[in-house]
C-alpha cells in the first residue's frame, strides 16, 4: 500500500449537500428552509414568539423564588463508598470526610459539605464526617459498626478575622472626629 492509494471505508463521508443551486438541484429556491421571510434568514431565533399572542411562558404565572442562601452538598450514596473501599481508594481506618472523597475521586470537588444517602449496601466499619445523612444510610453504617459525625455547616463570614473593612475604617475616623470636636 502506498500514500496515493490510502482512502477511507467506501460510505464513510457524504458530499456535502450544495442548497439554492437552481430548481434542478432539488434544494434551489428556499435551500430546504420552507419559506422566504424572516426565517429563512440565518441569525434568526423567534424563541416563544407566538405572532403577537401573549406568550405561553408570560400567560402563567409566577411561582417561587430562589433561595440564595441554599446550601449544594455533595451526596454521596454508601454503596459508592463500598466500592470505593474494595478498590483500595478509599482507606477504612482513617475518618471518610469530604477531602477522603474527592481524594478517593467520588466526588468531583467539595461544595458546602456531604450528605450521605442509604442507596447500596456498606460492610466496612467506617467513621464518617458529614455536614448531614439521612436516616436509613445512619442505620446501615452503625449496623456495619461504624459512626456518623454531623459536622456544623461552615457558614462563610463576610471578611476574614483579623481584617479591616471599609465600614470599620469609617466607623474609627467618625469616632476620632467626634472626640476632636469635644476636645
Amino acid at each position: 500500500m502506498r500514500l496515493n492509494e490510502l482512502r477511507d471505508n467506501p460510505g464513510a463521508t457524504r458530499p456535502r449537500k450544495r442548497v439554492g443551486r437552481g430548481i434542478g438541484s432539488g434544494k434551489g429556491k428556499t435551500a430546504g428552509r420552507g419559506v422566504k421571510g424572516q426565517k429563512s434568514r440565518s441569525g434568526v431565533a423567534i424563541k416563544g414568539f407566538e405572532g403577537g399572542q401573549m406568550p405561553l411562558h408570560r400567560r402563567l404565572p409566577k411561582r417561587g423564588f430562589n433561595n440564595i442562601f441554599a446550601k449544594d452538598f455533595n451526596v454521596v450514596n454508601l454503596g459508592r463508598i463500598q466500592a470505593a473501599v474494595d478498590a483500595g481508594r478509599l482507606d477504612a481506618k482513617a475518618p471518610v470526610d469530604a477531602e477522603a472523597l474527592r481524594a478517593a475521586g467520588l466526588i468531583r470537588r467539595v461544595k458546602d459539605g456531604v450528605r450521605l444517602l442509604g442507596k447500596g449496601e456498606i460492610k466496612a466499619a467506617l467513621s464518617f464526617e458529614v455536614a448531614g445523612a439521612s436516616k436509613s444510610a445512619v442505620e446501615a453504617v452503625k449496623k456495619a459498626g461504624g459512626s456518623v459525625a454531623i459536622a456544623p455547616l461552615k457558614r462563610p463570614s463576610a471578611k476574614p478575622a483579623g481584617e479591616v473593612g471599609k465600614s470599620d475604617v469609617r466607623k474609627a475616623k467618625r469616632a476620632a472626629a467626634k472626640a476632636k470636636g469635644k476636645g
